[in-house]
C-alpha cells in the first residue's frame, strides 16, 4: 500500500497534461479500492506544479481575448477554460499532497475533485482538437496558482480562498458563457460546460464542508473569518452577479448568501 501524499505529489509534479490527468484518475481509483492511504512521509516541499512548455504564461491582461463569433475566438475561450481546469487538477492534488493531518474523508473528497477536473480538461482539450487547436496554442496566466502559493501554509485559508472564492466564481459566470456558446451554435461546448457546472457545485460544496470543519475545530465564526481572510490575503473582489441557487446547493449558508446580497445591492445602487 502506498502513501497518498507521495502519489499526489508525483501527479502534481508531472508536466505532461495528459499523463497528469491519467495519474489523477488512477490515484482516485486506487483510493477507492483501498490501495493508498494517508501516511507520515517527508513533509511537502514542492511549490510549483509540473508544467508543459506551452502555453506561454503572461499577465492576465495580456491573455488573448477574441469574439466568439469566430472559430478562433471560441477556441481562445475554450483554451482559457481548459487552463483553469488543469490548474484545478493541480490545486486538488496539492490539497492532498500538502495538508497531512486531516481526516481520511478529506483526501477522498479532494481526489474526487482532482479526477473530475481532469475529466473536464480532457473534454475541453478534445473539443479544441475538433476546432483545429490544442492546449498551448494560446497564452494563459498563473493567477490560480498564485493563490495556491499564498495559502500553502494553512488548509483553512486554502479552503476559504480557493474553492469558496475562485471556484465559486465559476458557478456565477458559467451560465452566461453557456448562453453565449448556445447563441453561436456550439452545442458540444454547451454540453461540456453544463457537465462542468453540475460537478463544480459538488467541488465548491467540498470546499465549504472542510472550511466549516476547520472553523469549528478552531472555534472560529465562519463568515467573520472569511471576510477577514479575503482582506488579509488580497483575494479577488467578490462582485455580482452571484448565482444564489447554485451557491446554496454548494453549501453556502444563509448568512453568507445574505451578505452577498448586500454586495449585489451596493453594486446596483
Amino acid at each position: 500500500m502506498t502513501d497518498v501524499h507521495e502519489r499526489a505529489g508525483a501527479a502534481l509534479a508531472e508536466p505532461d497534461p495528459r499523463r497528469k490527468c491519467l495519474a489523477a484518475a488512477a490515484l482516485r481509483e486506487d483510493w477507492r479500492r483501498g490501495r493508498v492511504r494517508p501516511g507520515a512521509g517527508a513533509p511537502p516541499t514542492l511549490l510549483v506544479p509540473g508544467r508543459p512548455a506551452r502555453p506561454r504564461l503572461v499577465s492576465p491582461r495580456a491573455v488573448e481575448r477574441r469574439g466568439m463569433g469566430s472559430v478562433a475566438g471560441r477556441a481562445a475561450l475554450l483554451h482559457a477554460l481548459a487552463h483553469i481546469e488543469l490548474n484545478a487538477v493541480d490545486l486538488a492534488l496539492d490539497a492532498v499532497y500538502r495538508f497531512r493531518t486531516l481526516p481520511p474523508d478529506y483526501y477522498g473528497d479532494w481526489l474526487r475533485v482532482a479526477a473530475e477536473e481532469a475529466g473536464h480538461f480532457t473534454l475541453l482539450r478534445a473539443h479544441l482538437h475538433g476546432l483545429g487547436f490544442d492546449y498551448g496554442d494560446f497564452s494563459a496566466h498563473d493567477g490560480l496558482w498564485e493563490m495556491a502559493r499564498k495559502t500553502a501554509h494553512d488548509p483553512l485559508v486554502r479552503m476559504a480562498l480557493v474553492p469558496r472564492v475562485l471556484e465559486a466564481r465559476g458557478l456565477d459566470v458559467t451560465p452566461g458563457l453557456i448562453a453565449k456558446l448556445r447563441g453561436v451554435g456550439d452545442t458540444r461546448a454547451v454540453e461540456i460546460l453544463e457537465l462542468i457546472r453540475r460537478e463544480e457545485v459538488g467541488h465548491v460544496a467540498i470546499g465549504n464542508r472542510w472550511y466549516a470543519y476547520l472553523c469549528a475545530a478552531r472555534g472560529l465564526e465562519p463568515l467573520a473569518t472569511f471576510r477577514r481572510l479575503l482582506a488579509e490575503y488580497g483575494a479577488p473582489r467578490l462582485r455580482p452577479p452571484f448565482d444564489f441557487a447554485a451557491r446554496r446547493r454548494a453549501g453556502f449558508t444563509e448568512p453568507e448568501l445574505a451578505w452577498l446580497e448586500t454586495l449585489s445591492a451596493r453594486a446596483r445602487s
